[in-house]
């Protein structure tokens, strides 16, 4: 999983070097976030409670945490998408309920998440590059293109 590390208030970089990651359950899964640092901070602790409470099956937590997100009035306000990963599943997770497993095992999310997932998606098809390769080449490639992401990449593998 890769992310970069800007923040933006407006049309204003405000940080470089933001840790949007998060290794949990006892670091057996990963998590990164797009939207709204505070709203994203708040939603990785609800994710890892589920975490504990369904003992770190990511499919149960990610569906629990995605009601709770979809039905709860204070937790449909936030803006942010969280991404959430362990060896064997990916899922994006959003406040309108939505919990989607790609088919392809590439997903991207923030505003340079489609030139992002467009370039895995190119070289995960035309190249035998590893999967850490795809993602940094991916970001890299997103923030040659997106103003609102930048090349400070930070990576995290399972």
């Amino acid at each position: 999983m890769a992310a970069d590390g800007q923040v933006t208030l407006g049309d204003t970089i405000v940080k470089h070097g933001a840790k949007k990651l998060r290794r949990l359950s006892n670091q057996q899964v990963l998590a990164g976030f797009a939207g709204t640092t505070a709203d994203a901070q708040a939603l990785f602790t609800r994710f890892e409670t589920k975490l504990e409470e369904y003992r770190g099956n990511l499919e149960r937590a990610a569906v629990e945490l995605a009601k709770d997100w979809r039905t709860d009035r204070m937790l449909r306000r936030l803006d942010a998408l969280l991404v959430v990963a362990n060896a064997r599943h990916i899922f994006l997770l959003s406040g309108n309920g939505d919990l989607i497993e790609p088919d392809d095992g590439v997903i991207a999310i923030g505003s340079g998440g489609p030139f992002a997932l467009a370039a895995a998606r190119a070289l995960v098809a035309h190249t035998s590059l590893s999967a850490a390769e795809i993602a940094k080449a991916a970001m890299q490639v997103a923030a040659g293109i997106c103003i609102y992401t930048n090349d400070n990449i930070i990576m995290e593998e399972l």
